[in-house]
């Protein structure tokens, strides 16, 4: 069974390489701003600032062979699968951000810190709706 996958705009952010990335948005990421193609710029009608959003997003410079990874590349922790890590590296590198929106301005939307570099695309976005569903 094959998926095929149509982005839906791309991340505008001053991280450039993912060497300098943080891990987490919590570790330093920067404010981004998304980019949605024209196609796409009504359904984000109902969005508003301070709206939490799940980004879902393709992370193209992802290794996707990975297997097994040591967490946070840490030479002192035990090498585990994949699966139980946040790396990007994996088969399908799939991200998950949970952003606050900060303004919406046709197809852009300013987002607070996001971890993903520039030009990573945008697969889809859902409202943070429940803690207890949304993992708060």
């Amino acid at each position: 069974m094959n998926f095929r996958l149509q982005p839906i705009g791309r991340v505008s952010s001053t991280l450039r390489d993912r060497k300098n990335a943080p891990r987490q948005p919590d570790e330093g990421a920067p404010p981004a701003t998304l980019v949605f193609d024209r196609p796409y710029v009504e359904a984000l009608d109902g969005l508003k600032r301070g709206d939490e959003v799940i980004v879902v997003t393709w992370l193209h410079r992802s290794a996707r062979d990975v297997k097994r990874v040591r967490p946070r590349k840490d030479p002192n922790r035990a090498e585990v699968g994949v699966f139980a890590t946040r790396s990007p590296d994996r088969p399908n590198p799939i991200g998950l951000h949970q952003v606050v929106i900060e303004s919406i301005d046709g197809p852009y939307v300013r987002v607070r810190a996001l971890e993903a570099i520039d030009g990573t695309p945008i697969l889809d976005v859902k409202p943070v709706l429940c803690p207890d569903v949304d993992g708060r």
